[in-house]
């Protein structure tokens, strides 16, 4: 994006007689475009863009169907609906300072957002572990808070605070159907899971079978790294790529917790009392679709190829470990 095509939004979003001076693009996005807009006051805001340009993720046929928790979404709706219940539950949001659904700022869904001023909490705790320990137990409790709201059904924020009920029976079975989705995908791309792909499904369809029914569905971010949280000026957790944010089985988050961070990382944001059997399913669920994910990522332009492969590379042998464990 250059300044010129942003200059609007800005204006309309920041006022105060301030111009654009210059616009930024940030890496680490492969969904929406980020970019800082810096203001002629220095004043600076953030830029959501959900513009095909801007979409790494080569097309599938599930893209969009907010019926099934795991397909791939992007948007404005779904960015609204999770601040708007992450806000609800008393937690710090970025504040909003203009959304263009209407699109008169530019062809694609807009937002603009605070810029937080601080570091990115992984950044923070890996600079300073006893600066980031304040941040840490907060966050904690934030993850308490979302762990302790129920909801009535599961599935994506924007389609059960909507109304809307997921496509599957309960959350194991979507679960199931979004391995074996990630299983046929990766054995597509690549000759290791394809030669153990009977092993892979037949253990998936064991792990199932030993979940016990539950009806508890709690608020789940799903990729939850601390490079997904930001420090605002007082200390406090902010998470942001929240446009994803499930009501689901807390075991679906904490997996992702335990598969992103060191062990001692994941010691101060550990909860009691989870379902080991739920942590089995989705841990080879995860394995699988951080190998299909990355390899169909793979099929596109995504410029940090080595990367990208690393993690593929890692969760396939992990997954390849399961399928052969007792």
């Amino acid at each position: 994006m250059t300044r010129n095509q942003l200059a609007g939004a800005a204006r309309a979003a920041l006022g105060g007689g301030r111009r654009l001076e210059a616009v930024e693009r940030l890496a680490g996005g492969t969904t929406k475009g980020v970019y800082r807009l810096t203001m002629d006051d220095a004043m600076t805001a953030i830029a959501y863009l959900w513009d095909d340009s801007e979409n790494y993720w080569p097309a599938t046929e599930h893209d969009g169907d907010l019926a099934d928790p795991f397909s791939s979404g992007t948007g404005l709706d779904l960015f609204e609906a999770a601040h708007a219940r992450l806000g609800a539950l008393g937690l710090r949001v970025l504040k909003i300072h203009l959304v263009d659904r209407d699109r008169t700022h530019h062809p694609a869904d807009l937002a603009i957002v605070e810029d937080v001023p601080g570091e990115k909490l992984m950044d923070l705790r890996n600079r300073d572990p006893r600066a980031a320990e304040p941040t840490m137990r907060r966050l904690a409790e934030s993850l308490a808070t979302m762990r302790a709201h129920r909801a009535p059904s599961f599935g994506k924020v924007a389609l059960v605070d909507g109304g809307g009920t997921s496509r599957s029976a309960s959350c194991e079975q979507a679960a199931l159907v979004f391995a074996l989705r990630c299983l046929a995908e990766a054995a597509a791309r690549d000759h290791r899971i394809a030669d153990a792909r009977v092993r892979l499904e037949e253990r998936l369809r064991r792990l199932t079978a030993a979940v016990r029914p539950r009806a508890e569905y709690s608020v789940v971010h799903g990729e939850l790294g601390l490079d997904h949280v930001m420090v605002d000026r007082n200390g406090r957790p902010v998470m942001i790529d929240i446009e994803n944010l499930l009501y689901f089985d807390v075991e679906w988050e904490h997996v992702f917790l335990r598969l992103r961070h060191t062990a001692d990382q994941y010691r101060q944001l550990t909860a009691d009392g989870l379902d080991e059997d739920r942590l089995a399913l989705y841990g080879l669920t995860q394995h699988l679709s951080l190998t299909a994910g990355p390899l169909r990522l793979l099929d596109g332009d995504f410029p940090d190829r080595e990367f990208m492969r690393g993690i593929a590379e890692h969760h396939l042998n992990e997954a390849l470990a399961m399928a052969t464990a007792s």
